[in-house]
């Protein structure tokens, strides 16, 4: 390992989701694991103790069950920590993205279990977070999408945005988007401009749109 490597805590109780976690992870070796919890409290201290780059945590996990994952994001958040967190879970619930968002998306990611088997994606997760950045899995913002499909800010997208949109909130480049949708980087670029303009973003240097634009979805749904 070199002095540049992303340093990783990963907490599930799941063996068999833990254990496909660390051999994804174990590919890159740019990315030490510097340690594994099953519970919120084993968590929380090996957090405090190695203060890693990104925690790789489950929503649900011992004591309650409920959103240990979650609660933990906010109290780093609320400590001023410098860790990311991704957040895993089997379900596409914008109330968990929500709350994995609330107070800001730097640094967060939201991906589904069903999906770690695509190692680029859960690599990707990795790097981008610890970096400060955000990822959603497509998956979930296409949920977002499917709810109240009649919200003024959901209606003003076209069936070509919003799947750019999940694009983009996956954390994916326009050349990664333009491969997948089989679209050239200019139309990616138009498309994302369109979204930009219908969701009333400014051309301001210091906003990050791309989150923006996703955040503006996470907020017309979570109710």
């Amino acid at each position: 390992m070199t002095s540049a490597a992303v340093t990783v805590v990963v907490a599930e109780d799941s063996m068999l989701i833990r254990d496909g976690v660390l051999r994804v992870l174990a590919t890159d070796d740019s990315i030490e694991v510097v340690g594994t919890a099953t519970d919120f409290d084993a968590t929380a201290e090996l957090v405090h103790r190695h203060e890693p780059d990104v925690l790789i945590t489950d929503i649900r996990m011992p004591p309650t069950g409920t959103d240990e994952g979650i609660r933990l994001a906010r109290q780093l958040r609320a400590a001023k920590r410098r860790t990311g967190v991704i957040a895993l879970s089997h379900y596409a619930e914008p109330a968990y993205a929500t709350g994995l968002l609330d107070g800001g998306s730097a640094g967060r990611g939201y991906l589904l279990k069903e999906h770690i088997a695509h190692v680029d994606q859960l690599l990707n997760a990795v790097h981008v977070v610890a970096g400060g950045g955000s990822v959603l899995d497509p998956v979930i913002v296409e949920t977002l999408l499917s709810r109240r499909r009649e919200d003024e800010l959901v209606g003003r997208l076209t069936a070509r945005e919003r799947q750019v949109l999940a694009e983009i909130a996956g954390g994916s480049s326009n050349r990664v988007v333009a491969q997948r949708l089989s679209l050239s980087q200019r139309a990616v670029e138009k498309h994302i401009n369109s979204i930009f303009a219908k969701f009333g973003l400014t051309s301001d240097p210091t906003l990050d749109q791309r989150v923006t634009a996703v955040l503006l979805y996470l907020a017309a749904h979570s109710g």
